[in-house]
């Protein structure tokens, strides 16, 4: 007979139960951590997404990320007060600027208050200040209240501070599981937190890279449009006067010149003045480079300027009258002298005298010199077309041209920039007013005394080169030995200096110089650096130390024109230095200095 018993067997569903239903609170328990921590990642992955876009933000996206950690966590921790105190670097106090609302539906709490190592109350409400010494030792507590957000963006530092008020757990085995998960939420969500706000700053460093190149794209363009623009404007520059040398000089050979014909005389001052065109271009291209390079050489001296200014305006005046312009020269009497490279002086002002005559159509063009203080100003004012403040900003970027039916297609856009560098290099600077349709003034302010290595300066009455050519000849025929690869500037310097008197001797080459040499004994050696069997500055070191021409004035007339190309001749053992082009007046003036007995 079977026996039943009133008892549960081992194992049964009835035994089970509490089991299970711990098992379902931890399940639970975890879902509600892991559910905490996936909306987090989720809220902080949209953060970073909305910090992709190219958008103005209103704030920034690191205060985004600490207010979503704020908000997730007071949502995630029912019962506790969660705010982030900022830290600039090396600072001992911050200040805290994130707080979770109130969870309180009876009153709107201020703060909430925790014991710190010296025992007093943190205050945890909108720009409260912090020590930072509470928050580590809040670090330190079991289970901890504060946490490090972030500190190793060079920048401002973090700390997350949860305050947990107390509540009764009342037996609730959930709640009990809930409290001993807290802390490992907290610390999860930290790790997420660092880890967007590295990111974020990934991606802004991306970013500033990629507006750095987006920038840089958009200065190689606008650089590249510039440099289309000026080699399509120095093309123009450049033809306009070849065309009228090659023209006028066809003419002249098909008409047979004739030195009495005042057409074929007219020809010749074309040419010439082409040719000068063509030179003035490629110095300023030239000088550009060099100024840009910080290889300028400035050749210091005092100038006469009244003198200076005088022969400027000389150069001028026969534009202007083209163009029925009024020239006017007004310098104040207690300017005479200046210390400053001549040349480069007078370059500056041409350019912005030959500016102003472009530009103007009626009225006058005039040059004030004034001295104010310890600087002098050389204004240069036109009645002309004016340019436009828009116009005025890109004045001195080198190849910009304003754009004006007056002078459309007219220059390279190097002359200001070039001026502005050069008066720099004296210690100065150029200013500019002016005004749509009311003329302008351009005003170049140089020191009387640049600072600098001024030592061993000379005083300089006038420029060398603008002397007048010799038209005497020499009192007795005085041999010139001119060393010259090129025939056809052989030709041009032998027969102006036959034409002023000098016996010219060619020779093509080093060989037929030393040839040469053996029945001759040159008042002036005209060397020319680059010769088909030597180089012009070895021949002159071979001539230094031969006794018999150690003292022979030797002048070194080449295309070598870059800078430190004059020193080099100079090192060389040369006398002086004229470069290519010939300025065939200077050349003159050069001889006749070098060829006067002792």
């Amino acid at each position: 007979m079977q026996q039943y018993s009133s008892l549960p067997e081992q194992n049964s569903p009835i035994d089970a139960t509490p089991t299970l239903l711990t098992t379902i609170q931890q399940l639970s328990t975890e879902l509600w951590l892991e559910r905490s921590l996936n909306q987090l990642q989720s809220n902080l992955n949209d953060c970073l997404l909305s910090a992709c876009t190219t958008l103005p933000q209103q704030r920034s996206p690191e205060a985004d990320i600490f207010q979503i950690l704020v908000n997730d966590l007071n949502f995630a921790l029912n019962s506790s007060k969660v705010a982030i105190a900022l830290f600039q670097p090396q600072e001992i106090t911050g200040r805290v600027c994130y707080v979770s609302p109130s969870s309180s539906r009876r009153t709107q709490l201020p703060h909430l208050e925790t014991i710190s190592k010296k025992g007093k109350k943190l205050r945890l409400r909108l720009d409260e200040p912090i020590e930072l010494e509470d928050l580590q030792h809040l670090e330190h507590q079991q289970p901890p209240s504060a946490w490090q957000l972030s500190d190793d963006s060079g920048g401002m530092i973090a700390w997350l501070i949860i305050v947990t008020t107390s509540k009764r757990l009342d037996g609730d085995p959930a709640k009990a599981l809930e409290a001993q998960m807290k802390p490992q939420l907290v610390a999860r969500a930290v790790k997420y937190c660092n880890v967007a706000l590295a990111q974020l700053r990934q991606l802004q460093s991306w970013q500033q890279k990629s507006q750095y190149l987006s920038s840089s794209n958009r200065e190689l363009e606008r650089t590249n449009q510039l440099k289309n623009q000026f080699l399509a404007n120095t093309s123009h520059e450049i033809r306009t006067p070849l065309s009228s040398i090659i023209g006028f000089t066809h003419l002249l050979l098909a008409q047979s010149y004739d030195p009495t014909k005042e057409r074929h005389q007219e020809y010749l001052n074309i040419i010439q003045s082409s040719g000068k065109h063509l030179l003035a271009l490629i110095n300023d291209i030239l000088d550009l480079s060099k100024i840009e390079a910080n290889q300028l050489e400035v050749e210091w001296g005092v100038v006469n300027l009244p003198t200076l200014c005088r022969n400027v305006m000389a150069l001028v005046k026969e534009k202007a009258a083209n163009k029925g312009l009024k020239l006017l020269l007004d310098i104040d009497p207690n300017v005479t002298t200046l210390v400053a490279d001549s040349l480069r002086l007078k370059q500056m002002l041409l350019n912005l005298l030959f500016n102003a005559l472009k530009f103007t159509t009626t009225g006058s063009v005039g040059l004030r010199v004034l001295a104010k203080g310890s600087f002098v100003h050389f204004t240069v004012w036109d009645t002309g077309t004016g340019i436009s403040p828009e116009d005025q900003a890109k004045l001195f970027q080198p190849y910009f041209q304003t754009a004006n039916s007056i002078a459309k297609s007219e220059g390279t856009g190097l002359g200001l920039a070039v001026t502005r560098k050069l008066a720099e290099v004296h210690g100065g600077s150029v200013e500019v007013e002016s005004e749509l349709n009311r003329g302008s003034r351009f005003t170049i302010i140089l020191p009387l005394n640049p600072v600098g290595d001024l030592e061993g300066i000379e005083s300089e009455v006038s420029d060398l080169s603008a002397l007048p050519p010799i038209i005497h000849a020499p009192s007795s025929f005085i041999d010139i030995l001119l060393v010259e690869n090129d025939l056809n500037n052989a030709k041009l310097m032998q027969i102006y200096l036959e034409k002023l008197g000098y016996q010219v001797t060619w020779a093509k080459n080093a060989a037929e110089m030393w040839e040469y040499l053996e029945n001759l004994t040159p008042a002036v050696i005209l060397m020319d650096v680059n010769l088909p069997d030597d180089s012009g500055l070895n021949l002159v070191r071979q001539l230094r130390e031969n006794q018999q021409y150690s003292e022979t004035p030797i002048i070194a007339q080449t295309a070598m024109a870059m800078t430190g190309d004059r020193d080099t001749c100079l090192a060389a053992g040369v006398n002086d230095y004229i470069s290519k082009p010939i300025d065939l007046p200077l050349l003159a003036n050069l001889v006749a200095k070098y060829s006067k007995p002792e």
